[in-house]
């Protein structure tokens, strides 16, 4: 039988160096909270959008990204929606911030924490 009609394996979610900086800055001034959870709910101008939390509790479908003693928490339907995405952060005149570069993403919204696929 041919592998041709098997599913795409998932791309793992990755964690730029900025990212990693940052997530380690803000969890360093925490004595409670170790890592970022990035979730995706039903809402936002378009559609979906991205939920960033500070925890220190790991759920049984987490899967966990750690990169340069940084820590990203992603339940296992929000990563449905990510497969592929990049988190990264980007500090500019704009402001500072979160943000995820989403190849499954259609659409975003300007401020780039929602997005349809």
């Amino acid at each position: 039988m041919s592998d041709s009609f098997a599913a795409p394996a998932a791309q793992p979610v990755t964690v730029s160096d900025a990212a990693a900086r940052r997530i380690n800055a803000i969890v360093a001034k925490s004595e409670a909270e170790k890592a970022l959870r990035i979730s995706v709910e039903g809402g936002g101008c378009s559609g979906f959008s991205y939920k960033f939390d500070l925890t220190h509790d790991r759920d049984a479908d987490d899967v966990v990204i750690e990169k340069d003693g940084a820590t990203v928490l992603i339940d296992s339907m929000s990563l449905a929606y990510m497969d592929g995405a990049v988190v990264d952060f980007v500090d500019d005149l704009m402001g500072q911030s979160f943000q995820i570069r989403n190849p499954n993403a259609v659409a975003s919204c300007g401020c780039g924490t929602s997005f349809s696929v």
